[in-house]
């Protein structure tokens, strides 16, 4: 499996695109400012449905990647499960990277 997807995150969120913590993300996806989720495979399930549900109501796309721990490290920041990516550009180029593989 290609992990080009994992140096845009680094990317954007070197670029200050990048937003982290559950009720951030859900506060960015009512607003429409995030353009893409993603979600690590192993979240809570809880964090999960709710962040799932509100990127479907709000025609977010959303996908589920690897797992915390690699998420963690394509950002630099330990212990996330989510990030949300608010600036087109990345979003576009991570969804085509995503789309075959990941799709949420």
């Amino acid at each position: 499996m290609n992990k080009a997807y994992l140096n845009i995150i680094g990317l954007a969120n070197r670029a200050g695109k990048c937003t982290f913590g559950e009720e951030l993300i859900v506060k960015e996806i009512q607003s429409k400012k995030a353009r893409i989720v993603l979600i690590a495979s192993d979240i809570g399930d809880q964090t999960k449905k709710k962040l799932t549900d509100k990127c479907t109501y709000y025609h977010i796309p959303f996908f589920f990647i690897d797992d915390r721990d690699t998420l963690s490290q394509a950002v630099g920041k330990s212990g996330r499960v989510a990030v949300s990516i608010h600036e087109q550009g990345f979003a576009k180029k991570l969804i085509a990277l995503l789309d075959e593989n990941f799709r949420g």
